[in-house]
């Protein structure tokens, strides 16, 4: 059985801005109680799984958050910008991501639209 920490509140994001693996394992751990080892584990396996899928083909859906899906490209031609000449871009596979209407509602600061409540 794992031992678990009080759940506290703290900030989201490093000192860059940006929201590494290892900042939301920090997180898990901060503000569910999650043991260090534990949460990085559950990190983890949440991004595999999304990999698994989107490797598979199928599509992501999170309610609240999102959707990943992925789009097969085109073959087409491209040209370097240095030089002019055309260079053929090969065809390929991309992950795309469409926000839900809430997570964009909550962008906008709309908090009754995104079902949090006022603060």
């Amino acid at each position: 059985m794992a031992t678990r920490k009080p759940p506290t509140d703290t900030g989201t994001a490093d000192a860059a801005g940006t929201l590494t693996k290892a900042e939301l394992a920090e997180r898990l751990y901060e503000r569910i109680g999650f043991a260090k080892r534990e949460s990085k584990d559950i990190v983890d396996a949440f991004f595999e799984l999304i990999a698994e899928r989107l490797i598979a083909g199928e599509e992501v859906r999170i309610a609240g958050f999102g959707q990943f899906q992925v789009r097969d490209k085109s073959p087409r031609p491209g040209r370097n910008p240095r030089t002019g000449e055309l260079v053929p871009i090969e065809a390929r596979r991309v992950v795309t991501f469409h926000a839900s209407p809430k997570l964009k509602a909550a962008l906008q600061g709309d908090s009754e639209a995104a079902g949090e409540p006022d603060r």
